[in-house]
């Protein structure tokens, strides 16, 4: 306050700031209470002149500047209530604009989101979805896909033909058979999956940056349109097999059989879709997903039984386990309390998964 005007109002810690902000500093070491009380007094004597104030007041050559002694009292005083005065006005402009703008941004955001997004999010995916089965059935039904899986069906079906489950050597054969389709059923799928994002990536770049359709649109239409593809090629190769091979011949193990493998493809190719979108470089995504599906298949459970303790945790994480497990609970196992009595339809009562690490244990044949 100065003369009854104000020359600064807000916090004590900002005044040196405001008033160097104005061009009015000391030019020695002064206290701030005494260079404040200086100002609203008008004397700038050891304080910088500001230059607005220098171009209104003080004259431009030096005789004059001798006759007027430089600014007055009165004119600092004027020019320290103008620039509050200034400061004042664009802080009130400043605050209706945030109140206008706080007011109008809902509508804005509304509008530019209708302007971006020309489709509801259920259209993109529809269209999404068919583009996806149009452009992917070609390839998942191609004709090298489809005779990799039929020829491999065939050839496994060949050496398992009609193998006896009645024996210990038998069980452990179609043991064999059911770690093989675990495993197969893991590689295939994720290996085809980790290619997706890396070759889209230019696509999906693309069409992002004009604003096609939203990303949470194009994953799920992506996903949505694989699954059904995915289930055509083990449904055949299932059927192949399970008919050859002489498995368990009941629709309730064949079903069980067919949830349990989809369910492997379903998350050996979520986990191919994360390592490929995660690295976006076909070498290195190849790389770490053969390391991920040989550990997997190591601690399957059909190679080694008895797995160390500091290493029992890696089988847990290894869906090629989990996989093996239910295969084997299907097609051997006798769940609920019927396991020890005689209405256990199994051949081998008493079989055991997963128990002291053991995957299969050592059954008895019942007479």
């Amino acid at each position: 306050m100065g003369k009854g005007s104000s020359l600064y109002f807000g916090k004590a810690s900002e005044a040196m700031l405001y008033f160097s902000s104005i061009g009015c500093s000391p030019l020695i070491a002064m206290n701030p209470a005494e260079f404040l009380i200086d100002l609203a007094n008008g004397n700038i004597k050891d304080k910088s002149v500001p230059s607005d104030l220098e171009d209104r007041f003080l004259p431009r050559n030096k005789s004059v500047e001798l006759k007027c002694g430089g600014p007055s009292h009165v004119d600092v005083h004027e020019y320290l209530v103008e620039a509050y005065a200034v400061r004042e006005a664009k802080s009130k402009r400043t605050k209706l604009l945030n109140s206008v703008m706080i007011d109008v941004e809902p509508k804005m955001l509304t509008t530019l989101s209708s302007r971006i997004w020309g489709a509801t999010w259920w259209d993109q995916f529809s269209v999404l979805l068919k583009r996806g089965l149009k452009e992917r059935r070609h390839e998942y039904l191609s004709c090298m896909r489809v005779t990799q899986v039929f020829s491999t069906a065939v050839i496994m079906g060949l050496l398992w033909w009609r193998s006896d489950a009645s024996s210990p050597n038998g069980i452990q054969d179609q043991a064999g058979l059911l770690f093989f389709i675990s495993v197969f059923w893991a590689f295939f799928p994720m290996f085809t999956a980790i290619f997706t994002f890396p070759q889209e990536r230019v696509m999906l770049a693309k069409e992002r940056s004009v604003g096609m359709y939203r990303l949470s649109a194009y994953v799920v239409a992506r996903i949505t349109s694989d699954l059904p593809l995915d289930l055509i090629l083990p449904v055949v190769f299932l059927v192949i097999v399970y008919l050859m091979a002489g498995l368990k011949q009941t629709f309730t193990a064949f079903a069980l059989t067919m949830v349990t493998v989809f369910l492997s493809v379903v998350a050996a190719q979520g986990l191919g879709l994360t390592i490929g979108a995660a690295l976006m470089d076909v070498k290195k995504a190849a790389i770490l997903a053969s390391v991920i599906i040989m550990a997997s298949m190591l601690s399957g459970g059909f190679f080694i039984q008895k797995v160390p303790v500091f290493m029992s945790w890696v089988r847990y994480m290894s869906f090629t386990y989990h996989t093996f497990r239910l295969l084997l609970k299907i097609h051997y196992g006798c769940s609920g309390p019927d396991t020890e009595s005689d209405s256990c339809k199994s051949p081998f009562k008493g079989l055991r998964l997963d128990w002291d690490a053991t995957e299969i244990g050592c059954p008895t044949p019942t007479p």
